[in-house]
């Protein structure tokens, strides 16, 4: 299996990976995976060996995909699933000789799949259902419900990384993770995560804020605005996404931004509530019932874009953190 890019996608795929598993009962499925997302494979019972990918977003590196599909090829995979829809995924299995290989037909990737799927977006609205679609025969309807996510993390992986980063495990715990690849128009403003954590602190809550490096600024903004005590504890860039799985999972609650923090604490079960603004809740859902979607679904939204093409956000300013709080005081009732 050729893993997706990303980590949301990345967990949106065990639908796949489940289906796989009950279509064939023992098999071995292995990932090929950039090391990135390689934590959350880690975490799925469904996944066997992970094969590292080392090539960075873009990257075409012709020469080294052969390379690393000549040592693929001593496996003997017969099948291989390719789930990005890129040209250049592509290139490892038809490289590596893998007999079938299945996908949607993406960047004009005819020569290279040789299962080729349609994308019917009207029957495969969400994410999560197209890849499921991939282990069903071409042109066969796509079975429901899909199986939720679900991620491992034991109490004693989670006593492990709290004993690795020196943080004692307090009575509540909300995680903040306000960062967001993408871009600033799906990350609610750091002053209102800032209210929140104050609102929080006096209730008794210790507030962790969790993200990469890039989020380590916005980590700051938020610690520099809040007022309270205890203040929040900046950790992007100061844990691993192992570290990360686990820290959500004992986490009492989690606000977030539509990100990959996000799929992970749904596939953790903890309770959830999801920030969206210029994306589409309707295609990338948190996958729980423990989930609370917050979206203003204004007239410009969503967009999809990086940035907000009108220069207001509206679609996130506009989210008091009021509303955000009796969402997560709802969802630690429930």
């Amino acid at each position: 299996m050729v893993a997706p890019a990303w980590i949301g996608d990345t967990v949106m795929a065990q639908a796949l990976f489940g289906r796989l598993h009950q279509h064939t009962p023992g098999l071995q499925l292995d990932a090929l995976a950039p090391r990135w997302v390689a934590p959350v494979l880690q975490r799925m019972p469904e996944i066997g060996q992970i094969i590292d990918s080392p090539f960075i977003h873009g990257e075409l590196s012709l020469t080294a995909r052969y390379r690393l599909a000549r040592q693929v090829a001593l496996a003997g995979y017969q099948r291989a699933y390719i789930l990005p829809n890129s040209l250049k995924s592509a290139f490892i299995p038809f490289f590596a000789g893998i007999p079938e290989r299945i996908g949607f037909t993406g960047e004009a990737r005819y020569a290279l799949i040789n299962r080729r799927h349609t994308l019917d977006p009207i029957a495969l609205p969400q994410m999560a259902d197209r890849f499921a679609q991939l282990a069903e025969p071409v042109g066969a309807l796509l079975l429901r419900p899909l199986a939720l996510p679900r991620l491992a993390s034991s109490t004693d992986q989670q006593a492990a990384t709290l004993a690795v980063l020196g943080i004692k495990r307090p009575e509540k715990v909300a995680v903040f993770c306000p960062g967001a690849e993408y871009g600033p128009a799906k990350r609610w403003p750091a002053r209102h995560f800032a209210t929140l954590a104050d609102q929080l602190a006096s209730r008794g809550y210790a507030i962790w804020l969790l993200g990469s490096a890039k989020d380590k600024a916005v980590g700051d903004d938020i610690v520099g605005l809040a007022t309270a005590a205890p203040a929040p504890v900046n950790l992007c860039g100061r844990t691993s996404l192992t570290q990360a799985i686990d820290l959500i999972a004992t986490s009492t609650f989690v606000v977030c931004n539509d990100s990959g923090l996000m799929h992970v604490a749904a596939a953790l079960d903890r309770p959830l509530v999801a920030v969206y603004g210029s994306s589409s809740p309707g295609f990338t859902p948190p996958l729980s019932p423990r989930a609370t979607i917050i979206s203003l679904n204004l007239d410009c939204s969503p967009c999809f874009k990086r940035e907000c093409p009108l220069g207001h956000l509206d679609c996130l300013n506009k989210i008091e953190p009021q509303r955000v709080l009796d969402a997560c005081l709802a969802g630690t009732a429930a």
